[in-house]
């Protein structure tokens, strides 16, 4: 089954992968990060973010990673940025707020008005620390509680704290509307804590968790599962659509999964230099399409925003 073409809308947000370095090694990474990684951006591309974000009328800094807040350019790109009154996202996997040298970090992001978007795959101990590592559970609910205090969480408040979802297995995530009031019931009930919006996400058949797959003979099967359960409905509003994504090297893609596959752009520009130089205008641009979009329109849909519909 062939995935349907589709093209770009208006540019929104620019999603920024400032390296592959990170303090965790989990089983669902789809870019394969990990302590050992060294990738890193180098000063130059950062420098050009803040000026294409002003030149675009970009509208979010989607910044991710690895753990991007391990660059250590991070507090700069996000000084520099905040001066423009765009929103800006951390993709933060929350252990790094615990590390030596990263303590400070949560209340600069406070303090910076930066949203966070926290990985936490279940409400339940054993099953974060079956995916992610020994101990991070214990160590996320430690940092929500810190982030919490700093003012994060509350419905009516500044600070926006957004949790992510990964099913475990081979499956397709559940209803987002449902598993967001379990989340909020158990993690309040359990530990008093708060947060804006769960993001369901479906796992990418890519990198680190085709290999998962393929060890447990399950690959073709889930490939088979996100292509049967296709909605059409999802495709005017994959993100895609709205995102440009950018690799450590400062290369451009339609979005973060067809970066870690090295499906560049059909078009010109190819890079942040190129997209500074010019003045491109992308939309109505065919997209980047191939077996694993599946993944983004499967049920309820999957973005870095969570469900589709």
């Amino acid at each position: 089954m062939e995935f349907p073409n589709i093209k770009r809308g208006s540019l929104k947000t620019l999603q920024v992968n400032l390296g592959y370095k990170c303090n965790q090694s989990c089983q669902h990474c789809h870019v394969n990060a990990g302590p050992h990684r060294k990738e890193m951006m180098d000063s130059f591309n950062i420098s050009l973010i803040p000026k294409i974000i002003n030149k675009y009328r970009i509208q979010t800094l989607d910044i991710t990673g690895g753990a991007p807040e391990m660059h250590p350019l991070f507090k700069e790109l996000v000084s520099e940025t905040s001066k423009l009154n765009i929103n800006i996202i951390d993709r933060c996997n929350l252990t790094i707020l615990l590390e030596p040298g990263y303590k400070d970090l949560a209340t600069y992001l406070a303090e910076s008005k930066v949203k966070i978007v926290a990985s936490l795959p279940c409400y339940e101990e054993e099953n974060v620390d079956k995916q992610r590592g020994k101990d991070v559970f214990k160590k996320s609910i430690s940092v929500l509680k810190i982030l919490n205090n700093l003012g994060y969480g509350n419905e009516e408040g500044e600070l926006k704290l957004d949790l992510v979802y990964n099913p475990i297995g081979a499956n397709l995530p559940p209803s987002q509307n449902d598993l967001e009031k379990e989340y909020k019931n158990v993690l309040n009930k359990k530990y008093g804590i708060r947060f804006n919006n769960l993001l369901v996400l479906a796992n990418m058949p890519i990198n680190r968790f085709a290999q998962y797959l393929q060890k447990q003979g399950k690959l073709n099967s889930y490939q088979n599962l996100l292509e049967k359960n296709h909605n059409p409905d999802n495709l005017k509003s994959v993100m895609c659509k709205s995102t440009l994504s950018v690799d450590w090297q400062g290369n451009l893609f339609d979005c973060d999964f067809n970066q870690q596959l090295g499906k560049a752009v059909n078009i010109f520009p190819r890079t942040l230099k190129d997209l500074s130089e010019g003045n491109i205008i992308m939309e109505a641009k065919e997209i980047t399409v191939d077996s694993h979009c599946f993944g983004c329109t499967a049920g309820n849909g999957s973005s870095c925003g969570g469900s589709l519909t």
